[in-house]
């Protein structure tokens, strides 16, 4: 069984929604189970601790769901061209992982959400994709055969889906099929890579 970790950060609800999909499209995958995670808020004023479990949606993520995974998915809304801070945060607490090697060859994608079409989702994208290059991951995008790429009017990029907000009230079809084409690619590697050891 390859176990493949979302772990996102979601303050309105859309990148959320996002990681669903992707785990609809881990879960079609034979041999393959979808983990969801998310993080805590960070403080503005001080650093503060969260409740250990959240009061509604996805556990919050540890450094142990990390270190089981066989594949990952990140995702975070964008914040000025960039992942949000409680992702970030979370990110940076990884250095034990990144002296054992824990995620060095294993698959990862990223996506995002957006407020506005141009609001910078592939930068985000791209910034994400950065800490998982230093702990060795192996980054999967969305490639041109997947026709929603190409027909979207909203979101979606080939570094990972994307979903505009400020378009629709909930995902476009293209975005749903985008985020599932993601779960079931970073699997499907995953799966390729566990048996080939």
């Amino acid at each position: 069984m390859a176990k493949i970790l979302i772990l996102y950060y979601s303050r309105n609800g859309a990148t959320a929604e996002m990681a669903n999909y992707i785990a609809r499209g881990v879960a079609s995958v034979d041999g393959a189970e979808a983990v969801l995670r998310t993080v805590p808020e960070v403080s503005a004023l001080c650093e503060k601790t969260a409740e250990r479990i959240p009061s509604h949606g996805a556990l919050y993520a540890t450094l142990d769901d990390l270190k089981a995974c066989d594949g990952l998915a990140l995702g975070s809304p964008t914040h000025f061209g960039n992942m949000a801070a409680p992702l970030k945060y979370f990110i940076d607490s990884t250095t034990e992982i990144w002296f054992s090697g824990a995620l060095s060859g294993k698959p990862a994608g990223v996506f995002t959400s957006t407020g506005g079409m141009h609001s910078g989702q592939e930068s985000t994208l791209l910034s994400m994709m950065l800490p998982l290059l230093h702990q060795g991951m192996l980054i999967v995008g969305l490639p041109s055969t997947e026709h929603a790429l190409r027909e979207t009017q909203s979101g979606g990029t080939p570094y990972g889906p994307s979903h505009v907000s400020s378009l629709h009230a909930g995902l476009s079809d293209h975005e749903k099929t985008l985020c599932k084409a993601l779960g079931a690619r970073i699997a499907k590697t995953a799966l390729c890579l566990k048996h080939s050891l």
